[in-house]
């Protein structure tokens, strides 16, 4: 199957006190993830503590294409998380394992420090991985890779139905391959 026959990356389709949409490149939404983003625990593994003008060009190139999906987070109405849904087959990852033409991957940054460490991201991750599967029926698994030396995302990776299959090495990171297949949901 051909890249260009692959749609976009979907919206997860989230239940319960979950909510996603669009993330804007503007305003309140601008505001939030330029917040976010230069706090310490997500800057640490995102390096992306860039001024607004940079993220509006980001999300406006993001937006404009097919790889990813800036999207907003809510938990009981709450904005809790930036995601970057992308199509693995139009990433750099697609060269470090067999890539499945409908994979999806999915970038996450919970941006209140205090909601951390409670076992919610677990269950946001879980949500989002079978949110991901239930838009995209084609698709098989949802995969991620996060830093190995952020040993608590690593972790809630795993509880929440993703399988480390090893290390890879990326430009910026050494990571864990976590793969979410639709059988675990």
């Amino acid at each position: 199957m051909a890249t260009s026959e692959v749609g976009p990356p979907p919206l997860p389709e989230v239940t319960g006190p979950w909510a996603v949409r669009d993330l804007r490149p503007e305003g309140a939404d601008l505001t939030l993830l330029h917040e976010w983003m230069n706090r310490e625990h997500v800057a640490a593994f995102w390096h992306q503590d860039w001024s607004r003008q940079r993220w509006i060009e980001e999300l406006t190139t993001q937006a404009a294409g097919d790889h990813s999906r800036p999207v907003l987070l809510s938990h009981e109405g709450a904005p809790l998380a930036y995601l970057e849904v992308y199509r693995v087959i139009r990433d750099r990852l697609a060269a470090c394992y067999p890539v499945r033409p409908h994979d999806l991957g999915v970038h996450v940054a919970i941006g209140e420090l205090q909601a951390t460490g409670r076992g919610l991201g677990r269950a946001l991750l879980r949500e989002v991985a079978l949110g991901l599967l239930r838009a995209d029926p084609a698709c098989d698994r949802v995969v991620a890779e996060p830093d190995i030396s952020n040993a608590p995302s690593v972790r809630a990776f795993e509880a929440a139905g993703f399988h480390n299959h090893g290390r890879i090495t990326l430009s910026d990171k050494t990571a864990a391959l976590l793969i979410h297949p639709r059988a675990a949901g």
